[in-house]
């Protein structure tokens, strides 16, 4: 079962939504690559406010995406993309329903 989560909130620069938007489709690939990443999901919330959500089976998962190719993109382009720093929460998953 799937125990925990991150919940990265995003606020894109004003002009750079598309930039965005293109960023979060683009890390799907990098993620693919992350087999300790059960769910990962990118979303949009309205004009400027986007997320991520991944959930992991344990923290050894969850830190290794924190550590891996999509969360150093994120970092790296962060001043450039979004107008504060990404938020990001460490929920806990108290029930899911997965696929398969």
């Amino acid at each position: 079962m799937t125990k925990l989560a991150l919940h990265v909130e995003l606020k894109a620069r004003s002009g750079k939504e598309d930039e965005v938007a293109d960023f979060l489709k683009s890390a799907q690939a990098l993620v693919a690559d992350e087999p300790e990443t059960t769910v990962w999901f990118a979303v949009r919330y309205d004009h400027n406010t986007f997320a991520i959500f991944d959930a992991f089976n344990n923290e050894a998962g969850r830190q290794a995406h924190l550590n891996g190719k999509v969360a150093a993109a994120l970092m790296a382009r962060a001043a450039e993309l979004f107008e504060t720093p990404p938020q990001i929460k460490n929920p806990e998953v108290l029930a899911d329903r997965l696929p398969g």
